[in-house]
């Protein structure tokens, strides 16, 4: 026999010599299963952690998508506010055009069409958007605000629109100020 043969036989009684030895000496399986048991709970610990983590990631990205869109709808509606105290002025503009409509002064009109369709355009620029209603269009009360109901002239107009008080406009998507109208009863 070579020394090659030697050295495989020595390790082949070792490991049986061994393994008689963790039988006859139940404090070594003990102390296994004990060693078998903490790995299994410290994986169980690590698996548990990994969970609270990606939860915690999956929270963290929902704020940021939920922060930067109320950011973006913030810079849409930043302006709201000015846009909103300057609708007087425009339902004013209205008004003094439809008064200057009915004058023989046709340089004054024109002067005062051009300063409203500057104004107008400025703000659309900004963007306000007139909210379009029109007489005999269906009520809906999410889209438009009733002032009163009058008789109406027929059976087709009730319902219905029957005149705008003041206009709407939205800025965007948003409502910022309803149609005041009037319904057809």
């Amino acid at each position: 026999m070579n020394s090659k043969d030697n050295s495989e036989i020595k390790n082949k009684d070792n490991t049986q010599s061994t393994g008689e030895n963790q039988l006859a000496n139940p404090k070594a399986t003990k102390n296994k299963l004990k060693f078998d048991g903490k790995i299994k709970s410290l994986e169980l610990e690590i698996q548990q952690e990994k969970d609270k983590f990606l939860r915690l990631f999956a929270e963290f990205e929902n704020y940021k998508k939920r922060t930067s869109k109320e950011r973006i709808e913030l810079f849409k509606t930043a302006g709201q506010d000015v846009l909103v105290s300057l609708l007087p002025v425009l339902d004013d503009f209205d008004r003094a055009l439809g008064q200057l409509a009915k004058l023989e002064d046709q340089s004054m009109f024109s002067g005062i069409s051009l300063i409203n369709n500057k104004l107008r355009d400025t703000l659309v620029s900004k963007g306000l958007e007139p909210f379009e209603v029109n007489i005999g269009d269906s009520f809906n009360a999410d889209f438009h605000e009733a002032v009163t109901q009058i008789p109406a002239s027929s059976d087709e107009m009730k319902g219905k629109i029957v005149d705008v008080l003041e206009k709407g406009y939205k800025l965007g998507e948003k409502i910022i100020r309803y149609p005041k109208v009037i319904i057809g009863q």
